[in-house]
């Protein structure tokens, strides 16, 4: 049987209601009685379900579903998973970022189970039909599709039914409701165009309103403003209305002002500005503000006093299907509360700030605007800071308007929401809209989303309503606990704590007492996750899986009780708690290093103490232990525990902390470490790497307590700065150590850091020195000091003269300075001079330069007699030193004897004498003493690199090119220094020219052809510099045939240049046969077969293919006699070859012989005609008496040349016949095919082409179907050319025009696409009634090659006549 729409009405909702744990909907639910008589709709729809939970409000205005039960309506968000139903809404949980705010679930979705369930209840019953639109104020009111209006409470009860089935019918669906602010009247709006009022007190119709808009238009929107007796409407035609309600003795009228024309632009959208009840004073009220929407702009305008338009801001470009939205919302802005228009179309939300200015005026300002990756079809606030967007996805977003952050997502696609689209299209009257509004309406749902007082209504197509609302802040940590998500609830709370989370709700008063009561409840949940974590250790398995499941925990514990300050929770009872795990306890003791050494957490109690150094000692982990005893507090440190510790694993670092903080004892630490180093520096013996590490921190901690600091980290308290200062002056001055033997030398102390490392010691003491300059105590230890390292250095053969020379480099520094106070005999600085500058000692003698470099060059130059310093460095072998002398002395010409001396730095004399001649700060004349001094060395700055000299040359002697090189003896000298010379001028840009460059070049040639020859071809190509006559006397004084060839090529005697590259080849193939001979006799002499391929490859192959190449070159510009002049002597010769070898036995020579006689037959084939060359070889006495045998093969190979040739001509010429004959053949086909006009009527003069009755009038019709008369054609010059009537091209006018407008013979080359490949002309008459149409005359007008050109002529003369070129009709 089949269902009436009523009962699957029913059933759908039911199923939907069965999805979100909705019990079946039935009689007994409802307590509906079984009667006789069928009740009324107002009794069955005013009945209380027994199982529904009411609701209980906070605010009269405001819904409140914090007693809801949970199963009824907790969802889940896309960014966290909820614990409530997981049927309601898909659930997606994305994991959580660490760099990421977490937000938590911040909105609460609610199902309305009591209006969901009566609104199935009316639908079934009275046949109400299905939801449409839906409006919340202090009731929530839904319109349905059969014209009824359901006005329900606060407690879900159904207060009023307003309207009847027949009211539906005459009227349609419900499309609009509007409720104003007291919750006195509604309004809705129909499909049909009509408008009602009624009163909510008693559910009376006030106002039945048919006349306030066109009719045939569909009521969009209808809105009341903040005052009661103005409202606004708007239409399916685009247009908005103003309506003015009042009552004059006792009759209520309505009267219709329109305040937007949809023919302007048509509006979709419309939001009134309302005052929330604690703003009613505000000042821009009485402005009563309306923004509207329309399809390309956003408007706003003031209905009060008088209307006017404040802002008009059309959109960005954006799809045309984006559904415009409007929202307003009173935000504090800069300590003003103002209201901000959010509108939106497509994937961006606009702000504008709305203030009223001092003089009366309304300025908006455009804020930041929020973009989003995704269509926006719903816009609604939920509160001052954040906004609820719903994307054509249905996925809703929480987004917050200050960071622009979208804080929650959730998917509404279960819940379909309602569309209005059926009244954006105005079916009910007849579909009369615009295509742009209709592509709107697709996604419009402007009246399924109602906003008031922070909450949210959305009507879904299942018959199901629901209500959003913001969670406070208690509930979304409990969401995330539920899910058992113990770090993202502490990430959330740590937010709140510190006041950085959004969309926070139900947090009071000030500061101090909100972290309190965040804090309480932090605790809670830190004690919860470290059950949990006990709760979920796994009893069995891997170690590495236990650790890995605390190491999630625990840290996070310890960051959290440290943020909030909590350290007695963290140490009392968190840590007993986990000490029951005993892998638990070994993470939580790894995990306190990091906060330990970041200095979050510096005192930790004894029990705590005593596990840690017991697990890391046990573990070895002794670097991270030492780590955290110098970063903790020693009041919590068993310092004799720890120091024995320390001490026993080398942890020096430990040691000095303690010693230093918990006894403020600054020298037992030294004495410790001296005591282990000491013995090990002074026996001589080779340090390890751990002697080396404890060295370095002995050396950093003097330093560091000379200068005031603690060590490791840290700074010594004020009050005993000075006196730590002086026990280590006094420490190190000491003559003996505590527990010295006779053998022990004096002043142990000091001796142990000069041997240990003496640069580094000084370097310490040169820092102390810098900061005691206004001490006289530390001055007198300073004095001290110097004395006591004289004495232990000077003379003492256990010191190397690099730690001497540092040792009175550092005392030449202090002694440079100004305010220096320290004394030193000169008569020690001499001794050292003499030390360092012995003779007899060439051990060390650079180090020994470089230590008395150093110490002149920090002002030791003071100290010395200068005449009896020159004396010693030079006897030394200094020239470093010399150097340095010599340039304070300026005697620059000096210096390069210095570096001609050195053995080690010769090379770099070259940078030296081009940085001082090119540098500006010396004079000419010290300039000019160098360059003497540089040409008077010459000889060996040539031996030295001649191309670093000659790029010096090139830069500063050119002038004295000459004289260089009169002065080189050695030619091979010379000849490197000219092919470097020569070279660099070649290359250089900035160089100057070189004076008699030709007879340098040919100087270099003649000793390159002494030299290496081989280099001499490369050397002739690459040059343009040297004089041909000259060049070609030269190669031929050496005997170079190659160089001379090419000469004489370059000079154009072509047959002198072959003649002696054929010399070349015939004295390279008379050594070749040569040898051959002479090897015939000895067996034990025969080549190897293998050197002779290479011998005869580098030799003979190469000769003849340069003779080959040169041929080839040459014979593009000789006649037929001159070419034979060339290639007959070549083949002559290598015939010639082939019969000396003829009679030996090396097969390899005579077969390679062959294959080259073979080639140049091949290669001369291409300039000389075969029967020419046959009677060549035939000419031969040998061959002419009939001995062809040996030639067989050469000329079987060139008649198989031949016929390789003649073959590939026969199919190149048939592929160019074949192509020439497809072309014509279908310019034939193209132009003998019949036209047929597109019109009867000439496209110029728009008049039939036969205009004329009595006469014959020729007409052309193209290809692309339009037709003219000729003469128009002529008036419009259309022609191509200057040709004949018959022959002359025409181009379609029309075609032409389009295509960049008419053009004249020059456009000829480039034409337009709409020239026709063919155009059909013929001339039309009119005879008497029953004449005939004759055919048409065509002509081809594509551009063509020239013999295309041709072929054409040649066929258009074959159809040219007078029977098909014109025809009278």
């Amino acid at each position: 049987m089949s269902q009436s729409p009523d009962s699957r009405s029913l059933l759908s909702g039911s199923s939907q209601l069965n999805l979100m744990e909705v019990e079946s909907i039935d009689d007994k639910e409802f307590d509906i009685p079984q009667v006789d008589t069928p009740p009324t709709l107002e009794s069955i729809l005013s009945q209380m379900e027994e199982e529904e939970d009411p609701f209980v409000l906070e605010d009269t205005c405001i819904l409140n579903t914090d007693n809801m039960d949970a199963q009824s309506y907790d969802t889940s968000s896309l960014a966290s998973s909820d614990s409530g139903d997981p049927a309601h809404l898909k659930r997606k949980r994305r994991p959580l970022d660490p760099n990421t705010a977490v937000h938590g679930s911040v909105l609460r979705l609610s199902l309305l189970k009591g209006i969901s369930a009566q609104i199935v209840a009316a639908a079934d019953k009275v046949d109400a039909g299905l939801p449409t639109a839906i409006a919340m104020s202090g009731v929530i009111a839904v319109g349905t599709s059969h014209g009824l209006a359901l006005v329900f409470d606060t407690n879900q009860a159904l207060r009023l039914c307003l309207g009847s089935k027949t009211t539906g019918a005459e009227f349609g669906a419900v499309s609009a409701l509007s409720i104003n602010h007291d919750c006195s009247r509604l309004l809705c709006g129909f499909a049909k165009g009509q408008i009602t009022m009624w009163d909510l007190a008693n559910g009376k119709l006030l106002r039945t309103i048919t006349d306030a808009h066109p009719p045939g238009t569909a009521i969009l929107h209808v809105k009341f403003t903040d005052d009661p007796t103005l409202a606004v409407c708007n239409d399916s035609g685009g247009s908005v209305f103003e309506l003015t309600f009042r009552r004059v003795m006792g009759m209520r009228s309505c009267d219709s002002r329109c305040l937007f024309s949809g023919s302007k632009g048509e509006v979709c959208c419309i939001e009134p500005l309302r005052t929330p009840p604690d703003l009613r004073d505000h000042p821009i009220t009485c402005y009563s503000l309306l923004a509207m929407a329309s399809l390309t702009k956003i408007l706003i305008i003031g209905l009060k006093p008088t209307l006017n338009v404040w802002m008009t801001l059309p959109y960005t470009k954006s799809d045309p299907s984006s559904v415009p939205q409007l929202a307003w919302q009173f935000v504090p802005v800069q300590k003003m509360v103002n209201p901000i228009l959010a509108f939106c179309k497509g994937d961006s939300v606009h702000f504008l700030l709305v203030k009223k200015e001092e003089t009366g005026t309304i300025h908006v300002i455009k804020q930041r605007q929020l973009q989003l990756s995704c269509d926006i079809i719903s816009l609604n606030w939920i509160n001052s800071c954040t906004l609820v967007l719903v994307d054509s996805h249905e996925k809703l977003h929480v987004v917050d308007r200050a960071s622009q952050e979208v804080l929650e997502m959730l998917d509404l696609e279960q819940v379909q929401l309602v569309y209005n689209s059926r009244h954006f299209k105005s079916l009910a009257t007849g579909g009369n809209v615009s295509q742009a509004l209709a592509l709107v309406g697709e996604k419009a749902c402007y009246q399924s989303l109602s906003s008031y007082a922070g909450q949210i209504v959305c009507l879904g197509t299942k018959v199901s309503a629901h209500i959003m609302s913001i969670r406070n802040w208690k509930e979304r940590l409990d969401c995330l606990l539920k899910q058992e998500h113990f770090t993202e609830a502490l990430s959330l709370g740590w937010s709140f704590h510190e006041g950085t989370a959004k969309a926070v709700v139900g947090l009071h008063g000030d500061s101090q007492k909100r972290k309190a009561v965040i804090s309480g409840k932090m605790v809670e949940i830190l004690l919860q996750f470290t059950e949990y974590a006990l709760k979920k250790c796994p009893e069995q398995g891997k170690l590495q899986v236990m650790e890995q499941h605390f190491q999630d925990v625990v840290p996070v514990l310890v960051d959290y009780c440290l943020l909030l300050q909590k350290a007695d929770l963290l140490f009392n009872q968190l840590y007993s708690r986990l000490l029951e795990n005993m892998v638990a306890k070994g993470v939580f003791l790894e995990s306190l290093e990091l906060y330990i050494i970041a200095n979050r957490l510096g005192h930790i109690t004894t029990p705590v103490m005593k596990d840690l150094l017991a697990h890391y000692h046990d573990n070895g982990m002794m670097d991270s232990l030492e780590r955290c005893i110098v970063h903790l507090d020693v009041t919590s440190l068993d310092i004799q525990q720890v120091v024995q510790v320390c001490w026993n694993n080398q942890l020096y670092d430990a040691v000095i902390y303690i010693f230093n903080r918990g006894m403020n004892d600054y020298i037992t630490p030294m004495e410790k470490l001296f005591s282990v180093i000491g013995p090990r520096v002074r026996e001589g013996r080779s340090l390890t790497g751990d002697d080396v590490v404890m060295g370095n921190k002995l050396l950093v901690y003097i330093s560091c307590c000379l200068a005031g600091r603690a060590y490791p980290i840290g700074d010594i308290p004020e009050d005993l700065v000075v006196q730590v200062k002086y026990q280590v002056f006094e420490f190190l001055i000491r003559l003996h150590s505590g527990d010295s033997s006779q053998k022990e030398e004096v002043f142990p102390f000091i001796h142990t850091l000069l041997h240990f490392d003496t640069r580094e010691f000084l370097n310490v003491l040169a820092m102390t020195f810098d900061d005691v300059q206004n001490d006289k105590q530390a001055l007198e230890y300073q004095q001290r000091i110097v004395d006591i390292l004289l004495q232990v250095m000077v003379d003492n053969p256990d010191f190397t003269p690099s730690q001497v020379g540092g040792l009175f480099t550092f005392l030449a520094r202090q002694l440079a300075k100004p305010n220096n106070t320290l004394f030193v005999n000169r008569n020690l600085f001499d001794q050292v001079l003499e030390f360092l500058c012995c003779p007899d000692d060439d051990s060390r003698h650079t180090e020994r330069q470089q230590v008395l470099l150093e110490l002149l060059q920090v002002g030791g130059v003071v100290q010395f007699n200068e005449e009896r310093l020159f004396m010693l460095v030079e006897k030394a072998k200094f020239y470093q030193i010399c150097e340095f002398l010599y340039e304070k002395k300026h005697l620059y010409e000096w210096i390069v004897d210095c570096y001609l001396q050195d053995p080690l730095r010769k090379s770099e004399i070259f940078s030296y004498i081009h940085n001082l001649m090119s540098m500006p700060g010396y004079s000419s004349e010290e300039k000019l003493k160098v360059k003497q001094k540089v040409l008077q060395h010459m000889q060996e700055l040539v031996s030295l690199d001649p191309c670093k000299l000659a790029d010096l040359v090139m830069w500063h002697f050119t002038e004295e090119v000459q004289s260089i090189i009169s002065k080189l003896q050695d030619d091979h000298l010379l000849f490197q220094f000219l092919r470097c010379l020569l070279h660099s001028q070649e290359g250089s840009q900035s160089a100057s020219h070189l004076p008699l460059e030709s007879e340098l070049y040919e100087l270099l040639l003649d000793l390159m052809c002494r030299f290496e020859p081989q280099e001499l071809l490369k050397f002739l190509h690459t040059s343009q510099h040297y004089r041909l006559e000259e060049a070609i006397q030269i190669t031929e004084k050496y005997h170079c045939n190659e160089a001379k060839a090419f000469l004489l090529e370059k000079k154009g005697d072509i047959h002198g240049a072959f003649a002696g590259l054929l010399q070349t080849l015939k004295e390279r193939l008379d050594i070749l046969t040569a040898e051959i001979s002479c090897d015939v006799g000895g067996e034990a002499e025969r080549w190897d077969e293998e050197e002779v391929d290479g011998d005869f490859t580098l030799t003979v192959k190469s000769s003849l293919n340069q003779m080959i190449v040169f041929c080839q070159r040459n014979c593009q510009n000789l006649d037929q006699e001159q070419r034979k002049d060339l290639w007959f002597p070549l083949l002559d010769t290598m015939m010639a070859s082939q019969k000396e070898v003829r009679g030996l036995s090396d097969k390899c020579i005579s077969d390679g012989l062959k294959e080259m006689t073979l080639k140049v037959l091949n290669c001369m084939s291409s300039f000389i005609s075969l029967p020419a060359i046959i009677q060549q070889i035939l000419q031969d006495p040998v061959y002419g008496r009939g001995k062809l045998a040996e030639i067989q093969g050469l000329i079987l190979g060139m008649l198989d040349t031949f016929t390789y040739e003649q073959t590939l001509l026969e199919t190149t010429t048939s592929l160019l016949n074949h192509d020439l004959h497809w072309s014509l053949a279908h310019l034939r086909s193209a132009v003998t095919r019949g036209l047929h006009p597109q019109q009867d009527c000439c496209n110029i003069c728009l008049q039939h082409y036969k205009r004329k009755q009595d006469a014959s009038e020729k007409i052309i019709v193209f290809s692309c179907g339009h037709l003219y008369h000729l003469q128009c054609l002529q008036q419009k010059d259309c022609g191509w050319g200057l040709a004949s009537e018959l022959q002359q091209p025409w181009r379609c006018y029309k075609c032409s025009s389009s295509h960049g407008g008419r053009g004249g013979a020059s456009s000829e080359p480039n034409r337009s696409h709409s020239a026709s490949l063919a155009q059909t002309r013929f001339s039309s008459g009119h005879h008497e009634k029953g004449a005939e149409t004759h055919r048409k005359k065509v002509f081809a007008v594509a551009t063509l090659d020239v013999q295309q050109e041709l072929s054409w002529d040649h066929l258009r003369g074959l159809y040219r006549g007078p029977s098909r070129v014109e025809k009278h009709i």
